[in-house]
């Protein structure tokens, strides 16, 4: 796990299984608020990852990519939500308003596919991950925290993960 400053780290997976429990670790992690964006081409792991997340957040609920219909909606034993949109096929920045991110919010994590198409509307701290598809089993992503809250959750995960601060 290359290091490359206080906010981003490099993992390779070699399998989805791996994305997955990283994926776990993560979504152990997060609080009401947390954002986290998930950007790279289809195929590249992020509904896999999204998967593991979910897992690790205690979703009582499969995780489906949201690409037909925006946002799905997780929730676990404790009637808290975590909320997975695929901004894949917004066709504007006015529809992406309509979606009111901050009703989100306040009512648990958000995790955006292809939130380079509404970034603008994106809360600044967040936690970004680009992902890379390298060959049928391994992917590399790249982890970016912008932000304090983000910050803490990059230093988690970095402990959570590979045992290291």
């Amino acid at each position: 796990m290359p290091i490359l400053d206080d906010h981003t780290i490099d993992f390779f997976s070699r399998s989805p299984e791996q994305t997955r429990r990283v994926g776990m670790r993560l979504g152990s992690l997060l609080q009401t608020g947390d954002v986290v964006c998930l950007q790279g081409e289809l195929g590249s792991g992020k509904t896999t990852f999204v998967q593991g997340v979910a897992q690790g957040w205690g979703s009582l609920d499969a995780v489906s990519s949201p690409t037909f219909i925006l946002v799905n909606m997780y929730r676990r034993a404790d009637s808290r939500q975590f909320f997975h949109m695929d901004a894949y096929r917004l066709d504007s920045v006015a529809e992406a308003e309509e979606l009111d991110l901050d009703s989100m919010l306040v009512q648990g994590p958000l995790l955006v596919e292809w939130p380079e198409r509404m970034e603008n509307l994106i809360p600044r701290d967040r936690l970004w991950l680009q992902f890379e598809y390298l060959d049928e089993e391994q992917r590399q992503v790249r982890i970016t925290s912008k932000g304090m809250r983000s910050d803490v959750l990059l230093a988690e995960l970095r402990q959570s993960v590979f045992g290291t601060s």
